[in-house]
């Protein structure tokens, strides 16, 4: 069976560098971070106290009214609004829903039409929050929505309920992987024929006492508390562990054909998907990078895409010790010489660590870059490791013109994931 192409249509993000496409990629390109203070609970007895918060975060009332906002979890807001965005950057006709489909997508089969969205996580405000009043409260005081206000799948429940899509809708639960396997997952979909447009991408919000006291007892986060925008330093010899961050990023692919038809702007086409486990440990990754290298060797097989045409990789580079260790490895063992010939970028440096959301954050940014002839900086690369000597785009942006794209996630659990992306001709 021949498989159909799949492109990129439409973009949208919820970030602490932005919630609209043009002022965060101006931000990305400027260097700029979003990474500071907590402001979202008293972090006085935290040994880490700062984050990519989305700071002073209310949902559009004319995108989520005030009554639907009560029903949805901090993370599923985050994706709700950066599906609304990627749908509206997409041109998709849409008109006024009925009953709970607040936009209906027109000239399109709904049942043709889905969401896959990615979450680590899920709904932990909600699951603290409700936990917190059964144990103050009683039984009694738990909220009714308690339940599908903390389910990892509510956000694409949500979004397809949103613009009446009746197609595939599912969830993805890969840790840090999450929204790259739910992007591959939408991809599948589409290449066979079985939907021609999905809303995909993810979202995460794990920035909560909870969230923040297991990751720092993991023992798996920076410290720099009084220097929390440097904090966040893939590939430098001082990295000692990631900054956390919450956000979404959501994009809208569709077939090519269909794309076509109703003469809508193509960012890029996604041509390749590849996953693996490491098999090695539930944190840490294989030090040989060999799990990675796989994936990224896959998702080029997939895409029918030689090793010679990527000119540019978004890392999964979190800014940890083993974890940007391994990733050079694995990209020096798929790309071999040519390795050294590619712009390698940290989006991490600046955002913190989306977690389940990265990968879409991390393919919006990718689509860009080839549309745009643009490479973000990886900040705060002041002291590069020996270990670590591929091409990083240190400190400023650069101009450049790449064809081929790996953007690479990687997950708790050993869950690799490597999305292969193409410019338009």
């Amino acid at each position: 069976m021949s498989r159909r192409r799949v492109v990129i249509t439409g973009l949208g993000v919820t970030t602490s560098l932005g919630m609209q496409i043009e002022p965060f990629w101006q931000a990305l390109c400027s260097g700029q971070s979003g990474v500071g203070p907590w402001t979202l609970f008293d972090v006085a007895p935290y040994k880490v106290k700062f984050g990519g918060e989305i700071r002073n975060f209310k949902p559009d009332p004319s995108i989520i009214d005030v009554r639907s906002a009560r029903r949805m979890d901090r993370y599923a807001q985050f994706a709700m609004l950066a599906a609304y965005h990627a749908v509206k950057d997409s041109g998709l006709p849409v008109e006024k829903g009925q009953g709970e489909t607040v936009l209906q997508m027109t000239g399109l089969d709904p049942f043709r039409a889905g969401v896959i969205i990615g979450s680590g996580i899920g709904g932990l405000n909600e699951y603290e929050e409700q936990h917190e009043k059964l144990l103050t409260s009683g039984p009694t005081r738990v909220s009714p929505f308690v339940i599908p206000k903390l389910m990892v799948n509510s956000a694409a429940g949500l979004i397809s309920i949103y613009f009446g899509l009746r197609g595939v809708n599912f969830a993805v639960a890969t840790a840090c992987a999450s929204a790259s396997n739910a992007i591959g997952e939408a991809l599948r979909k589409i290449q066979y024929d079985e939907a021609d447009v999905v809303i995909t991408g993810g979202s995460e919000a794990a920035m909560t006492p909870m969230g923040l006291s297991g990751f720092i007892q993991c023992r798996a986060l920076s410290e720099r508390n009084d220097e929390p925008q440097k904090a966040s330093r893939p590939f430098d010899k001082d990295r000692d562990g990631f900054v956390i961050a919450e956000g979404a990023g959501i994009l809208v692919l569709e077939e090519l054909e269909h794309a076509k038809k109703r003469n809508a702007k193509i960012y890029a086409e996604l041509v390749g998907y590849g996953a693996t486990g490491d098999a090695h440990n539930i944190t840490a990754p294989c030090p040989d990078g060999s799990g990675a290298a796989k994936a990224m060797d896959l998702a080029l097989q997939d895409g029918g895409m030689n090793p010679a045409e990527v000119g540019y990789i978004n890392a999964h580079a979190t800014s940890t010790p083993l974890g940007d260790a391994a990733e050079t490895l694995a990209i020096k063992k798929v790309f071999k010489d040519h390795a050294y010939k590619i712009a390698v970028n940290a989006t991490k440096s600046m955002l913190g660590h989306t977690l389940g959301a990265s990968g879409g954050v991390a393919l919006v940014i990718t689509a860009l870059t080839l549309q745009r002839g643009m490479i973000h900086p990886t900040i705060n690369l002041d002291h590069p490791d020996p270990e670590c000597d591929l091409d990083y785009v240190p400190h400023k942006a650069r101009e450049q013109r790449v064809r081929g794209a790996l953007s690479n996630s990687f997950g708790f659990g050993g869950h690799n994931a490597c999305l292969a992306v193409r410019a338009m001709s």
